[in-house]
């Protein structure tokens, strides 16, 4: 079989729904992250590079070299996700598929965000405050000594929508779009957006193409993840789905980020909660709009029903790639 035939949206798509079930079953082991570290891990290490070699001189010098700085990661990505592509299709088709998706399991994160959402309601529950904001920290940002329960709660639970986003369905949407190779260029433009794509004085030049570049790639699937948590809210009994629609019509393209509204609204709405709004990063306050017009004090409960939609969407987004590869097979 031709390598290429690999980015033939069946063959791509059959690595998508292999790679979302492996992820799901299984996770990122902690012993193959210790022994050979993750994707990630070594995209970040790129960019660090990047980022002391060429982060430098005036801020138009800076933005210059921010936007040579991404496509070198990109290039380099892509090299490396093409190699893997190639001799993977030396086992064959059945054997390239099993071994880009078992690579492709690294690249979306439903398990690990799961248990680290959840275990904040589980330390608030066993642990108290203390414990709660130690665990939240973990998640999130913004300063946790200025969180009382319920901030961390609905801090827990914006965190849980938005990483769905781009650290699930994004992901995911790009697998199916474009095989290995497009999911690990997405995760390439998604890491350097969280590590330079910062408005501070080192990286709002440098990092002004890798953060204009992750607005545009999380555009498609910040709208499908949405519509994911709307549908999952319609198969509880304690989640609204015209209250999700309703609150992403509204408030989501208020939030100051182009995506982030869309997943946090959804979710806002069909918990009946009040996400976003006001709120500290280190010693710096930022006002944002809210999401949603329900209640502002959460619980752990609280989390725990997100957690419940949640999983409901990751098995609709599931759902959603077996449906586009049994289409697409016909």
């Amino acid at each position: 079989m031709p390598w290429t035939s690999l980015t033939h949206p069946p063959d791509a798509l059959a690595i998508l729904c292999l790679a979302l079930a492996i992820e799901a079953a299984a996770g990122y082991p902690d012993r193959l992250y210790r022994a050979l570290g993750h994707p990630v891990t070594w995209i970040g290490r790129l960019i660090a590079a990047l980022d002391r070699a060429l982060n430098r001189g005036s801020e138009a010098r800076r933005r210059v070299a921010g936007i040579i700085a991404l496509i070198v990661l990109l290039a380099v990505c892509a090299i490396f996700a093409t190699m893997f592509t190639v001799l993977a299709a030396l086992a064959g088709r059945a054997g390239s598929i099993l071994s880009l998706a078992i690579i492709a399991a690294s690249l979306p994160a439903q398990r690990s965000l799961h248990d680290h959402v959840a275990r904040v309601a589980r330390d608030l529950r066993s642990g108290g405050l203390a414990a709660g904001r130690t665990a939240v920290s973990m998640i999130v940002g913004r300063n946790p000594e200025t969180l009382d329960e319920a901030a961390i709660c609905r801090a827990a639970i914006e965190s849980l929508s938005e990483n769905f986003s781009d650290g699930v369905v994004a992901p995911a949407f790009w697998l199916g779009a474009g095989g290995l190779t497009g999911g690990v260029l997405y995760k390439a433009i998604n890491t350097a957006d969280s590590m330079i794509g910062h408005r501070t004085p080192r990286h709002e030049a440098f990092g002004w193409a890798a953060a204009r570049l992750d607005d545009l790639v999380n555009l498609p699937a910040s709208r499908l993840t949405a519509l994911l948590l709307i549908a999952a809210a319609a198969l509880h009994r304690d989640g609204s789905a015209a209250g999700a629609w309703h609150a992403v019509r509204r408030d989501a393209g208020h939030h100051r980020s182009p995506n982030a509204g869309w997943p946090e609204a959804a979710m806002a709405g069909a918990l009946g909660l009040r996400l976003a709004g006001p709120r500290v990063y280190g010693h710096t306050r930022v006002e944002d709009a809210w999401m949603g017009d329900g209640r502002a004090e959460a619980g752990p409960e609280d989390i725990e029903r997100a957690l419940r939609l949640y999983r409901t969407a990751c098995l609709l987004l599931f759902g959603l790639a077996c449906l586009g590869l049994a289409v697409t097979r016909l």
